[in-house]
């Protein structure tokens, strides 16, 4: 595992710290991000290296601790609060909204039993663990969340669970929404369903967390004062929507809930979490630790 402050050697022999973020491939991180990406906030003397990849890949990532900083789902931070802490910027919620399940036309919630084949983007995913509170059994596929839609439509699965623009976009493939997670859990909770987070490393030393730590949120500060370019910028990862989508879509997930983790959000994710547990989804109780910038 490389050191939170690997160091790279430049051309006078001198060496750089490098610290590593890491973000999910679509506009909400990338939107979120734009300030590092683009050398709008910096930490001097230290080199800030962002690693995009597909949430499910960061997940698992985590459990080496592979990067000092990542975008995670909330579900995948309850099974590494012994080495990540949460940032208080960069939390993705669903207020009454959210992961979507779908099928083609014709098919019910009742169709969904234990036996249903339902197409997943990953079993550390918040949508994952969202659709076992509301459904229960069924049988999961783990797939690319970027093929989910087309195996529904090919029928290779009864239903998808549908994450990112795909939220928006899903009509366009011939399918019907049957259940919006984040509605559901409203209706049941009254509350905001987690879904993203941010986390730091807990094992790394305390300049670098407190430094990081300030540079994720004056980051995300920049692309909210400095929106349009930063949509501009987010749009290039959403796999081929148009501008309008992707403001609709960062509309949905950055915004003050992700500014900072404060009473409704934190109670949010205290909730989500005992009721995984009590569930039988979760092996323990979560303790929420957070850092602020």
């Amino acid at each position: 595992m490389q050191s939170p402050l690997a160091a790279q050697t430049g051309s006078g022999g001198a060496t750089t710290p490098i610290l590593s973020v890491g973000h999910s491939p679509d506009p909400d991180d990338a939107f979120m991000v734009y300030g590092l990406a683009k050398g709008k906030t910096v930490i001097p003397g230290t080199t800030i290296r962002l690693v995009p990849q597909d949430i499910e890949t960061l997940n698992r990532w985590a459990f080496e601790e592979h990067l000092d900083v990542t975008a995670m789902s909330a579900h995948a931070y309850a099974r590494l609060s012994d080495k990540y802490a949460l940032l208080a910027q960069g939390s993705s919620f669903g207020d009454g909204y959210g992961p979507l399940v779908v099928a083609r036309p014709g098919t019910t919630l009742r169709d969904l039993g234990r036996n249903a084949r339902i197409a997943i983007p990953g079993e550390l995913t918040s949508a994952y663990l969202a659709a076992r509170l509301a459904l229960s059994d069924f049988t999961p596929i783990s797939l690319p969340f970027d093929r989910i839609l087309a195996a529904v439509a090919r029928r290779d699965v009864q239903a998808g669970l549908i994450i990112h623009e795909g939220q928006l976009t899903y009509a366009k493939h011939g399918v019907e929404k049957l259940l919006d997670l984040g509605a559901w859990w409203k209706r049941e909770t009254g509350l905001l369903l987690p879904l993203g987070v941010n986390a730091i490393r807990k094992r790394l030393d305390p300049y670098a967390r407190a430094a990081l730590a300030r540079a994720v949120r004056e980051s995300l500060e920049y692309g909210l004062t400095n929106r349009k370019e930063a949509i501009q910028y987010a749009q290039q990862f959403g796999r081929g929507i148009d501008a309008a989508t992707a403001d609709r879509f960062v509309d949905m997930y950055v915004n003050a809930h992700t500014r900072d983790l404060r009473e409704p959000e934190l109670r949010s994710l205290q909730v989500f979490f005992q009721r995984a547990y009590d569930g039988g989804y979760l092996p323990r109780p979560v303790a929420l630790e957070v850092v602020r910038g």
